[in-house]
């Protein structure tokens, strides 16, 4: 990418984003999760569920963000199965309504 400086001389600016590629990252707030062990655990979740997607997404950074309360009282652990399925199942509705027909 190209600038014009005030002295009309181009310069080269680096790209925000050098690699065409399909970018997936995660956000999850503190609010929906209290401890970092239960926020990596949902973000692992995030991951390897938008991975099986990712060839049907046109080559953007994608962010994915937590709007939803997954508390400890529920969840008790962070590697429970229960808190897996429930986050595979958001995830999973998500990215089925936002991405492209094969």
């Amino acid at each position: 990418m190209n600038a014009q400086t005030a002295a009309g001389k181009t310069h080269q600016t680096p790209d925000l984003f050098p690699v065409q590629d399909t970018w997936v990252g995660a956000m999850v707030p503190k609010r929906w999760a209290k401890r970092a062990v239960t926020r990596n655990a949902i973000k692992r979740q995030i991951y390897t569920v938008s991975a099986d997607f990712l060839h049907r997404a046109p080559q953007a950074a994608w962010v994915v963000r937590l709007r939803r309360d997954f508390s400890r009282k529920e969840f008790v652990s962070a590697s429970s199965e229960a808190l897996k399925r429930a986050v595979r199942s958001e995830i999973l509705a998500l990215m089925q309504a936002g991405a492209p027909a094969a």
